[in-house]
Order: C-alpha cells, then sequence, then structure tokens
C-alpha cells in the first residue's frame, strides 16, 4: 500500500504563490502516473494537474493553465504543485492521488488519496 501526505497549504492573498508538495510512502511511484485534484465542501473533485510516470506528460485543468505548475521528483518519491496568481476561485482542499495506467485528469481510476491540504486565497 501507499501512503500520501500532502503538505504546503495555507492562506494566502489573492495574486500570491504556495507551493504544495506530496510525499508518498510504502511504494514507490516511479511506475505510476499522479495528480492533484481539489474539493469545495459539497462538490465534485476537479481535476487540477497529472503527470504520467515518466514526467513526460502533464495535463492541467483550463482554469489553472499558466498558473500552476505539477512536477514530480521519483527519486525523492514526492509530487509538487506550484501555484502562482493565485484566485479566490482557488480555494479548496488539495489533494494528491495516484494511479496505474496512462494519465488522466479525472477521478476513475485514482487509487490512493493523500487527506489533503487547506488551501484559502483571500481577497
Amino acid at each position: 500500500q501507499v501512503q500520501l501526505v500532502e503538505s504546503g497549504g495555507g492562506l494566502v492573498q489573492s495574486g500570491g504563490s504556495l507551493r504544495l508538495s506530496c510525499e508518498a510512502s510504502g511504494q514507490a511511484l516511479d511506475y505510476h502516473s499522479v495528480g492533484w485534484f481539489r474539493q469545495i465542501p459539497g462538490k465534485e473533485y476537479e481535476g487540477v494537474s497529472c503527470v504520467s510516470a515518466s514526467g513526460g506528460n502533464t495535463n492541467y485543468a483550463d482554469s489553472v493553465k499558466g498558473r500552476f505548475t505539477i512536477a514530480r521528483d521519483n527519486a525523492e518519491n514526492m509530487l509538487y504543485l506550484e501555484m502562482n496568481s493565485l484566485e479566490i476561485e482557488d480555494t479548496a482542499v488539495y489533494h494528491c492521488a495516484k494511479r496505474d495506467g496512462p494519465v488522466a485528469g479525472t477521478v476513475p481510476g485514482y487509487d490512493y488519496w493523500g487527506q489533503g491540504t487547506q488551501v484559502t486565497v483571500a481577497s
């Protein structure tokens, strides 16, 4: 089994930046696609960004393109999400997750999830 633990969330003003981290343990992520999702209470998970096992293929939600950057460090078993020009609409709990198979920006297929880290963007 793999355990995923997110960190790096917090309160930031609109236009600010945060860097989220996801540490994996129990299993190497080398052969797995991984992604970031976010959820607002009462709403469905929204795919934010995902990256293939090799790191060569990345996807972004239209709402974050040009502002967020996903990166992975397989040697350290880590996943990152650099978030710039944050907007109030980015406020959510951010989760990292892993899946077997090709990269995908939707929930199906992601079998292990972290507990999430809260990101709050204030005006």
